[in-house]
Protein backbone atom coordinates (compact mmCIF):
# COMPACT_ATOMS: atom_id res chain seq x y z
CA UNK A 1 0.00 0.00 0.00
CA UNK A 2 1.30 3.44 -0.87
CA UNK A 3 2.47 5.50 2.09
CA UNK A 4 0.59 8.61 0.98
CA UNK A 5 -2.67 6.64 0.68
CA UNK A 6 -2.23 5.18 4.15
CA UNK A 7 -1.63 8.67 5.56
CA UNK A 8 -4.78 9.96 3.86
CA UNK A 9 -6.77 7.00 5.20
CA UNK A 10 -5.58 7.49 8.77
CA UNK A 11 -6.45 11.18 8.61
CA UNK A 12 -9.87 10.29 7.23
CA UNK A 13 -10.47 7.75 9.98
CA UNK A 14 -9.65 10.31 12.64
CA UNK A 15 -12.10 12.75 11.05
CA UNK A 16 -14.82 10.10 11.01
CA UNK A 17 -14.02 9.18 14.60
CA UNK A 18 -14.32 12.79 15.69
CA UNK A 19 -17.74 13.19 14.06
CA UNK A 20 -19.67 9.99 14.82
CA UNK A 21 -23.33 9.60 13.93
CA UNK A 22 -25.79 6.89 15.03
CA UNK A 23 -27.55 4.44 12.73
CA UNK A 24 -29.79 6.02 10.07
CA UNK A 25 -28.53 9.54 10.89
CA UNK A 26 -25.11 9.38 9.21
CA UNK A 27 -25.56 12.55 7.14
CA UNK A 28 -22.14 14.16 7.72
CA UNK A 29 -20.35 10.79 7.60
CA UNK A 30 -21.80 9.82 4.24
CA UNK A 31 -21.06 13.24 2.71
CA UNK A 32 -17.49 13.22 4.01
CA UNK A 33 -16.81 9.80 2.51
CA UNK A 34 -18.32 10.81 -0.82
CA UNK A 35 -16.34 14.06 -0.87
CA UNK A 36 -13.13 12.16 -0.07
CA UNK A 37 -13.63 9.85 -3.06
CA UNK A 38 -14.58 12.75 -5.35
CA UNK A 39 -11.44 14.65 -4.30
CA UNK A 40 -8.98 11.78 -4.59
CA UNK A 41 -10.39 9.47 -7.30
CA UNK A 42 -12.16 9.51 -10.66
CA UNK A 43 -14.53 6.71 -9.67
CA UNK A 44 -18.23 6.85 -10.52
CA UNK A 45 -20.26 7.53 -7.38
CA UNK A 46 -23.86 6.39 -7.01
CA UNK A 47 -25.86 8.06 -4.22
CA UNK A 48 -28.67 5.88 -2.84
CA UNK A 49 -29.90 8.15 -0.07
CA UNK A 50 -28.76 6.68 3.24
CA UNK A 51 -25.96 4.71 1.56
CA UNK A 52 -23.83 4.93 -1.56
CA UNK A 53 -21.30 3.09 -3.67
CA UNK A 54 -18.44 3.88 -6.01
CA UNK A 55 -17.46 1.93 -9.13
CA UNK A 56 -14.20 1.20 -10.91
CA UNK A 57 -15.12 0.19 -14.47
CA UNK A 58 -12.88 -2.40 -16.14
CA UNK A 59 -15.32 -3.36 -18.91
CA UNK A 60 -18.77 -4.79 -19.56
CA UNK A 61 -17.39 -8.31 -20.06
CA UNK A 62 -15.52 -8.28 -16.73
CA UNK A 63 -16.71 -9.81 -13.41
CA UNK A 64 -18.53 -7.57 -10.91
CA UNK A 65 -16.98 -7.86 -7.42
CA UNK A 66 -18.04 -5.83 -4.38
CA UNK A 67 -16.45 -4.78 -1.11
CA UNK A 68 -18.51 -3.40 1.76
CA UNK A 69 -17.83 -1.16 4.76
CA UNK A 70 -20.27 0.12 7.40
CA UNK A 71 -20.07 3.69 8.70
CA UNK A 72 -22.47 4.14 11.65
CA UNK A 73 -21.41 4.72 15.26
CA UNK A 74 -23.01 3.55 18.52
CA UNK A 75 -24.91 5.42 21.28
CA UNK A 76 -22.04 5.53 23.78
CA UNK A 77 -19.70 8.21 25.14
CA UNK A 78 -16.05 8.22 24.07
CA UNK A 79 -14.82 7.35 27.54
CA UNK A 80 -11.10 7.89 26.84
CA UNK A 81 -8.91 10.84 25.91
CA UNK A 82 -8.01 10.94 22.22
CA UNK A 83 -6.70 13.88 20.13
CA UNK A 84 -9.48 13.02 17.68
CA UNK A 85 -12.08 12.06 20.27
CA UNK A 86 -15.81 12.26 19.59
CA UNK A 87 -17.26 15.77 19.48
CA UNK A 88 -20.81 14.41 19.69
CA UNK A 89 -21.87 13.59 23.28
CA UNK A 90 -23.36 10.14 23.68
CA UNK A 91 -22.13 8.87 20.29
CA UNK A 92 -18.79 7.26 19.43
CA UNK A 93 -17.07 4.88 17.04
CA UNK A 94 -16.60 2.09 19.58
CA UNK A 95 -17.16 -0.67 17.03
CA UNK A 96 -14.50 0.47 14.57
CA UNK A 97 -16.74 1.33 11.64
CA UNK A 98 -14.62 4.45 11.15
CA UNK A 99 -11.72 2.10 10.44
CA UNK A 100 -13.79 -0.08 8.14
CA UNK A 101 -14.85 2.89 5.99
CA UNK A 102 -11.40 4.49 5.96
CA UNK A 103 -9.94 1.16 4.82
CA UNK A 104 -12.45 0.78 2.00
CA UNK A 105 -11.79 4.38 0.92
CA UNK A 106 -8.04 3.69 0.89
CA UNK A 107 -8.64 0.56 -1.20
CA UNK A 108 -10.61 2.69 -3.63
CA UNK A 109 -7.63 5.05 -3.95
CA UNK A 110 -5.30 2.16 -4.75
CA UNK A 111 -7.62 0.63 -7.35
CA UNK A 112 -8.24 4.01 -8.99
CA UNK A 113 -4.49 4.56 -9.24
CA UNK A 114 -3.35 1.05 -10.15
CA UNK A 115 -6.35 -0.36 -12.02
CA UNK A 116 -7.94 -3.83 -11.89
CA UNK A 117 -9.13 -6.54 -14.25
CA UNK A 118 -12.60 -6.59 -12.67
CA UNK A 119 -15.40 -4.11 -12.16
CA UNK A 120 -14.92 -3.18 -8.51
CA UNK A 121 -17.84 -1.86 -6.45
CA UNK A 122 -17.08 -0.06 -3.18
CA UNK A 123 -20.23 -0.21 -1.04
CA UNK A 124 -20.48 2.21 1.92
CA UNK A 125 -23.40 1.20 4.12
CA UNK A 126 -25.35 2.86 6.92
CA UNK A 127 -27.04 1.40 10.02
CA UNK A 128 -25.22 -1.87 10.59
CA UNK A 129 -25.77 -1.67 14.33
CA UNK A 130 -29.56 -1.88 14.02
CA UNK A 131 -29.64 -4.34 11.11
CA UNK A 132 -31.45 -1.85 8.86
CA UNK A 133 -28.52 -1.01 6.62
CA UNK A 134 -27.74 -4.20 4.74
CA UNK A 135 -31.43 -5.13 4.58
CA UNK A 136 -32.07 -1.88 2.69
CA UNK A 137 -28.87 -1.97 0.63
CA UNK A 138 -29.03 -5.63 -0.43
CA UNK A 139 -30.86 -4.55 -3.61
CA UNK A 140 -27.41 -3.41 -4.72
CA UNK A 141 -26.43 -7.06 -5.32
CA UNK A 142 -29.04 -7.88 -7.97
CA UNK A 143 -29.13 -4.41 -9.48
CA UNK A 144 -25.43 -4.65 -10.30
CA UNK A 145 -25.17 -8.40 -10.88
CA UNK A 146 -22.58 -8.73 -8.11
CA UNK A 147 -20.89 -12.12 -8.36
CA UNK A 148 -19.03 -11.99 -5.03
CA UNK A 149 -18.80 -9.64 -2.05
CA UNK A 150 -16.14 -9.29 0.63
CA UNK A 151 -15.91 -7.40 3.93
CA UNK A 152 -13.87 -7.39 7.09
CA UNK A 153 -14.51 -6.57 10.72
CA UNK A 154 -11.94 -5.82 13.37
CA UNK A 155 -11.81 -8.19 16.35
CA UNK A 156 -10.02 -8.13 19.70
CA UNK A 157 -8.56 -11.15 21.46
CA UNK A 158 -6.56 -12.34 18.45
CA UNK A 159 -3.08 -11.24 17.26
CA UNK A 160 -2.69 -7.77 15.74
CA UNK A 161 -2.78 -7.86 11.92
CA UNK A 162 -3.93 -11.49 11.87
CA UNK A 163 -6.59 -12.65 9.41
CA UNK A 164 -9.31 -14.81 10.94
CA UNK A 165 -11.81 -16.85 8.94
CA UNK A 166 -14.40 -19.56 9.52
CA UNK A 167 -16.48 -21.95 7.45
CA UNK A 168 -20.24 -21.53 7.75
CA UNK A 169 -21.64 -19.26 10.45
CA UNK A 170 -19.45 -16.24 11.06
CA UNK A 171 -22.09 -14.34 13.07
CA UNK A 172 -25.22 -15.58 14.82
CA UNK A 173 -28.70 -14.57 13.78
CA UNK A 174 -30.64 -12.51 16.31
CA UNK A 175 -33.90 -10.62 16.83
CA UNK A 176 -35.32 -8.35 19.47
CA UNK A 177 -38.63 -9.96 20.44
CA UNK A 178 -41.42 -8.29 22.45
CA UNK A 179 -44.45 -10.17 23.73
CA UNK A 180 -47.22 -7.85 24.86
CA UNK A 181 -50.19 -9.11 26.88
CA UNK A 182 -53.31 -7.15 27.86
CA UNK A 183 -55.89 -8.31 30.38
CA UNK A 184 -58.35 -6.47 32.62
CA UNK A 185 -57.65 -4.26 35.67
CA UNK A 186 -59.20 -4.73 39.08
CA UNK A 187 -58.66 -3.70 42.69
CA UNK A 188 -55.80 -5.54 44.33
CA UNK A 189 -58.22 -6.89 46.96
CA UNK A 190 -60.28 -8.65 44.27
CA UNK A 191 -57.78 -10.21 41.85
CA UNK A 192 -60.36 -12.77 40.73
CA UNK A 193 -62.30 -10.00 38.97
CA UNK A 194 -59.39 -8.97 36.73
CA UNK A 195 -57.14 -10.66 34.18
CA UNK A 196 -53.48 -10.51 35.14
CA UNK A 197 -50.76 -11.30 32.52
CA UNK A 198 -48.07 -11.96 35.13
CA UNK A 199 -48.61 -15.71 35.29
CA UNK A 200 -48.53 -16.18 31.53
CA UNK A 201 -45.36 -14.11 31.20
CA UNK A 202 -43.76 -16.04 34.06
CA UNK A 203 -44.55 -19.32 32.31
CA UNK A 204 -42.87 -18.09 29.13
CA UNK A 205 -39.74 -17.07 31.05
CA UNK A 206 -39.63 -20.40 32.87
CA UNK A 207 -39.76 -22.25 29.53
CA UNK A 208 -36.62 -20.56 28.15
CA UNK A 209 -34.06 -23.06 29.57
CA UNK A 210 -35.88 -25.98 27.94
CA UNK A 211 -35.95 -24.34 24.49
CA UNK A 212 -32.32 -23.18 24.59
CA UNK A 213 -30.95 -26.43 26.00
CA UNK A 214 -27.98 -27.94 24.18
CA UNK A 215 -29.86 -31.25 24.20
CA UNK A 216 -32.60 -29.72 22.03
CA UNK A 217 -30.43 -27.94 19.44
CA UNK A 218 -27.50 -28.77 17.15
CA UNK A 219 -26.00 -25.28 17.59
CA UNK A 220 -25.88 -22.66 20.32
CA UNK A 221 -29.29 -21.07 21.01
CA UNK A 222 -29.67 -18.13 23.42
CA UNK A 223 -32.57 -16.16 24.83
CA UNK A 224 -31.69 -13.12 26.93
CA UNK A 225 -34.44 -11.39 28.89
CA UNK A 226 -33.73 -7.66 28.62
CA UNK A 227 -36.83 -6.23 30.29
CA UNK A 228 -39.99 -7.35 32.06
CA UNK A 229 -42.57 -4.61 32.46
CA UNK A 230 -45.81 -5.66 34.17
CA UNK A 231 -48.42 -3.41 35.80
CA UNK A 232 -47.85 -0.10 37.57
CA UNK A 233 -46.27 0.95 40.85
CA UNK A 234 -49.70 1.15 42.52
CA UNK A 235 -50.36 -1.36 45.29
CA UNK A 236 -54.11 -0.99 45.09
CA UNK A 237 -54.41 -2.10 41.45
CA UNK A 238 -53.72 -5.56 40.06
CA UNK A 239 -51.53 -5.71 36.96
CA UNK A 240 -53.48 -5.86 33.71
CA UNK A 241 -50.83 -5.20 31.04
CA UNK A 242 -47.35 -6.55 30.58
CA UNK A 243 -44.45 -6.72 28.16
CA UNK A 244 -41.62 -9.23 27.96
CA UNK A 245 -38.61 -8.03 25.95
CA UNK A 246 -35.96 -10.51 24.89
CA UNK A 247 -33.08 -10.91 22.48
CA UNK A 248 -33.25 -14.31 20.84
CA UNK A 249 -30.08 -15.54 19.15
CA UNK A 250 -28.88 -18.70 17.42
CA UNK A 251 -25.96 -20.14 15.48
CA UNK A 252 -28.33 -21.48 12.82
CA UNK A 253 -31.28 -19.53 11.46
CA UNK A 254 -33.71 -22.46 11.41
CA UNK A 255 -33.15 -22.94 15.15
CA UNK A 256 -33.82 -19.26 15.76
CA UNK A 257 -37.08 -19.65 13.83
CA UNK A 258 -37.94 -22.68 15.97
CA UNK A 259 -37.29 -20.77 19.20
CA UNK A 260 -39.47 -17.87 18.03
CA UNK A 261 -42.24 -20.27 16.98
CA UNK A 262 -42.17 -22.04 20.36
CA UNK A 263 -42.42 -18.77 22.25
CA UNK A 264 -45.24 -17.44 20.09
CA UNK A 265 -47.25 -20.66 20.39
CA UNK A 266 -46.88 -20.80 24.17
CA UNK A 267 -47.83 -17.12 24.48
CA UNK A 268 -50.93 -17.68 22.35
CA UNK A 269 -51.96 -20.78 24.37
CA UNK A 270 -51.55 -18.97 27.67
CA UNK A 271 -53.39 -15.91 26.36
CA UNK A 272 -56.33 -18.04 25.20
CA UNK A 273 -56.44 -19.87 28.53
CA UNK A 274 -56.45 -16.66 30.58
CA UNK A 275 -58.49 -14.58 28.08
CA UNK A 276 -55.60 -12.19 27.42
CA UNK A 277 -54.91 -10.25 24.25
CA UNK A 278 -51.43 -11.01 22.93
CA UNK A 279 -49.28 -9.36 20.26
CA UNK A 280 -45.68 -9.64 19.06
CA UNK A 281 -43.14 -7.10 17.87
CA UNK A 282 -39.67 -7.59 16.37
CA UNK A 283 -36.73 -5.17 16.22
CA UNK A 284 -33.04 -5.27 15.24
CA UNK A 285 -33.46 -8.29 12.96
CA UNK A 286 -30.16 -9.86 11.89
CA UNK A 287 -29.82 -12.96 9.72
CA UNK A 288 -27.11 -15.55 10.14
CA UNK A 289 -23.96 -14.38 8.39
CA UNK A 290 -22.66 -17.48 6.62
CA UNK A 291 -19.41 -17.51 4.66
CA UNK A 292 -19.17 -19.27 1.30
CA UNK A 293 -16.43 -21.93 1.00
CA UNK A 294 -15.23 -20.70 -2.40
CA UNK A 295 -14.78 -17.17 -1.06
CA UNK A 296 -13.03 -18.47 2.04
CA UNK A 297 -10.48 -20.27 -0.12
CA UNK A 298 -9.57 -16.93 -1.70
CA UNK A 299 -9.27 -15.20 1.68
CA UNK A 300 -6.92 -17.92 2.95
CA UNK A 301 -4.75 -17.76 -0.16
CA UNK A 302 -4.40 -13.99 -0.07
CA UNK A 303 -3.63 -13.94 3.67
CA UNK A 304 -0.84 -16.50 3.23
CA UNK A 305 0.50 -14.87 0.06
CA UNK A 306 0.65 -11.49 1.86
CA UNK A 307 2.39 -13.00 4.89
CA UNK A 308 -0.40 -12.36 7.40
CA UNK A 309 -0.99 -14.79 10.23
CA UNK A 310 -4.01 -16.90 9.20
CA UNK A 311 -6.24 -18.19 11.99
CA UNK A 312 -9.08 -20.68 11.57
CA UNK A 313 -11.83 -19.62 13.96
CA UNK A 314 -13.36 -22.45 15.99
CA UNK A 315 -16.71 -20.74 16.52
CA UNK A 316 -18.59 -17.88 14.92
CA UNK A 317 -19.20 -14.65 16.80
CA UNK A 318 -22.33 -14.57 18.94
CA UNK A 319 -22.74 -10.90 18.10
CA UNK A 320 -24.79 -10.38 14.96
CA UNK A 321 -23.75 -8.71 11.71
CA UNK A 322 -26.15 -7.54 9.01
CA UNK A 323 -23.67 -8.58 6.28
CA UNK A 324 -25.61 -11.86 6.16
CA UNK A 325 -28.24 -10.16 3.99
CA UNK A 326 -25.63 -9.95 1.23
CA UNK A 327 -24.44 -13.56 1.47
CA UNK A 328 -28.06 -14.64 1.06
CA UNK A 329 -28.00 -12.90 -2.34
CA UNK A 330 -24.56 -13.91 -3.65
CA UNK A 331 -21.39 -15.69 -2.56
CA UNK A 332 -18.98 -13.90 -0.26
CA UNK A 333 -17.11 -13.84 3.02
CA UNK A 334 -16.55 -11.58 5.97
CA UNK A 335 -13.14 -12.11 7.55
CA UNK A 336 -11.79 -10.70 10.81
CA UNK A 337 -8.61 -8.68 11.33
CA UNK A 338 -7.05 -8.96 14.76
CA UNK A 339 -6.61 -5.92 17.00
CA UNK A 340 -4.34 -7.73 19.46
CA UNK A 341 -4.76 -10.54 21.97
CA UNK A 342 -5.16 -8.19 24.94
CA UNK A 343 -6.64 -5.25 23.02
CA UNK A 344 -9.83 -3.70 24.47
CA UNK A 345 -13.03 -5.25 23.14
CA UNK A 346 -15.38 -3.40 20.80
CA UNK A 347 -18.26 -1.54 22.46
CA UNK A 348 -16.10 -0.67 25.48
CA UNK A 349 -14.81 2.77 26.50
CA UNK A 350 -11.19 1.72 26.00
CA UNK A 351 -11.61 0.69 22.37
CA UNK A 352 -10.24 2.63 19.39
CA UNK A 353 -9.71 1.07 15.95
CA UNK A 354 -5.96 0.34 15.41
CA UNK A 355 -4.70 2.38 12.45
CA UNK A 356 -2.25 -0.44 11.63
CA UNK A 357 -5.14 -2.57 10.44
CA UNK A 358 -6.03 -0.21 7.59
CA UNK A 359 -3.03 -1.49 5.63
CA UNK A 360 -3.96 -5.13 6.36
CA UNK A 361 -7.50 -4.59 5.09
CA UNK A 362 -6.34 -2.79 1.95
CA UNK A 363 -3.75 -5.44 1.11
CA UNK A 364 -6.32 -8.20 1.65
CA UNK A 365 -8.86 -6.43 -0.58
CA UNK A 366 -6.22 -5.82 -3.29
CA UNK A 367 -5.20 -9.46 -3.21
CA UNK A 368 -8.82 -10.61 -3.51
CA UNK A 369 -9.34 -8.24 -6.44
CA UNK A 370 -6.38 -9.79 -8.23
CA UNK A 371 -7.56 -13.44 -7.99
Amino acid sequence: MKKENLELAIKLRHELHQNPEPSNYEVWTKKRLMDFLKEHTSLEIVDRGLWFYAIYHAGEDKPNIAYRADFDAIPMDEGIELPYGSKNPGVSHKCGHDGHSASLAAFALEIDQEGADKNIYFLFQHAEETGDGAFQAKVFIKENNIEEIFAFHNTSGTPLRSVNVIEGTSNFASRGMTIKMVGKPTHASQPELGINPSYAIAKIINSIPEWTSADSNRGLVLCTVVQVNIGERAFGIAASEGELLMTIRAEFEDELDKLQDNMEKLAIREAEKDKLKVSFEYNDIFPVTANHPESNVKVRKVALDKGFKLIEMEKGHRGSEDYGWYTKETKGTIFWIGNGETYPAVHTYEFDFPDENIEVAVEMFKGLAAI
